[in-house]
């Protein structure tokens, strides 16, 4: 599956998932879309980083 983003130079592009963090993370992007909408950087809430972990009590069982 691809995501459609908007980068800060306003063109488009399709990404993969993976490519999405690396792209917030440089700044480089303004939008992109999710299922529903699009969501804008520095506005909407965005994904939180994977390495801070599940901080809630583990229930999965083992």
């Amino acid at each position: 599956m691809l995501i459609r983003v908007m980068y800060d130079d306003g063109k488009f592009d399709m990404v993969k998932p993976q490519m999405l963090d690396t792209l917030l993370t440089s700044g480089r992007l303004t939008s992109f879309k999710r299922s529903d909408a699009w969501a804008v950087v520095g506005r909407d809430t965005l994904r939180s980083s994977k390495s801070q972990g599940h901080q809630g009590i583990e229930r999965r069982a083992c």
